[in-house]
C-alpha cells in the first residue's frame, strides 16, 4: 500500500497524515469545504501530500480513513470506497451530532452505522480513543517498553491485519477487540477512552467497559 486517502482533515486526519508521510506514504486529503481550503496544510506536509475532493481521496486510497463528524457520514462517498479497507476514527458526541436514537439505546454502534453506509467496504474501528496530538507524541518503535496500544475492531480479519500493520508502523501496539460491534468499548466515557495504556492495560480497560442503556 502506498496512498492513504483521508475523508476529513481535522485534528485526527491531519495527525494521521503526518504519521503516514513519516513512514513513506503518499497522502490525499479532503474535507467538506473543498481542496483549496487545505492549501496551507498541504504546504506544511510537503510533496507527498495533495488535496482533493472526498471522492478523489477515496478513489486514490489504498487505505482510507473516515474522520468526519458522525452527523456527516451520509456525505462519505460510497462507490469509490467499495471493497476497500476503511478506518473509522469516529465517536458519538450528541452535543455536536444531535441525538441519535439507535446509539442512545445502544442497538447499534458508530462504526456499524458507517458500515451500513458503506456496505461493501471493510470497516475497522481505530484511532478513536487517542487525542490527535498524542498520535505524534506517544509514538514509539516496536518493542519499546510500555509502548502505547491502540484498539481495533472489525468483521474482516484481513482488513484488521492491514490496519494493525499500519498502526504498528506509526508507533503503537494493537489490541484487537473482536467484531465491529465491540468498537463501543473504547468510545467516549469508557475506561479506555483517552489515557495512555500499554496493551495489557488497554485490554483490561476495554473489558471493564459496560453498556449503559
Amino acid at each position: 500500500m502506498t496512498t492513504l486517502g483521508l475523508i476529513g482533515a481535522g485534528n485526527i486526519g491531519s495527525a494521521l497524515a503526518r504519521a503516514a508521510i513519516a513512514q513513506g506514504w503518499d497522502v490525499v486529503l479532503s474535507n467538506s469545504r473543498g481542496p483549496e481550503t487545505l492549501a496551507d496544510l498541504v504546504t506544511e506536509l510537503g510533496p507527498k501530500a495533495r488535496a482533493a475532493t472526498s471522492a478523489e481521496a477515496a478513489e486514490a486510497a489504498d487505505l482510507a480513513v473516515v474522520t468526519v463528524p458522525l452527523k456527516a457520514i451520509g456525505d462519505v462517498p460510497v462507490e469509490p470506497l467499495a471493497g476497500k479497507v476503511v478506518i473509522d476514527t469516529n465517536n458519538y458526541y450528541f452535543e455536536r451530532d444531535g441525538r441519535i436514537a439507535e446509539l442512545d439505546d445502544e442497538s447499534t454502534t458508530v462504526s456499524e452505522m458507517l458500515q451500513r453506509h458503506l456496505p461493501t467496504s471493510k470497516i475497522v474501528k481505530a484511532f478513536n480513543h487517542i487525542g490527535a496530538d498524542h498520535i505524534g507524541e506517544h509514538a514509539q518503535p516496536a518493542g519499546s517498553a510500555d509502548r502505547r496500544a491502540l484498539a481495533i475492531a472489525g468483521d474482516d480479519a484481513e482488513a484488521k491485519t492491514t490496519v494493525a500493520a499500519f498502526i504498528d508502523s506509526v508507533g503503537f501496539d494493537v489490541v484487537d477487540l473482536g467484531a465491529l460491534a465491540e468498537g463501543w468499548r473504547t468510545e467516549r466515557d469508557k475506561p479506555a477512552y483517552g489515557p495512555r495504556f500499554d496493551a495489557a492495560q488497554l485490554r483490561a480497560k476495554a473489558d471493564e467497559a459496560q453498556r449503559t442503556a
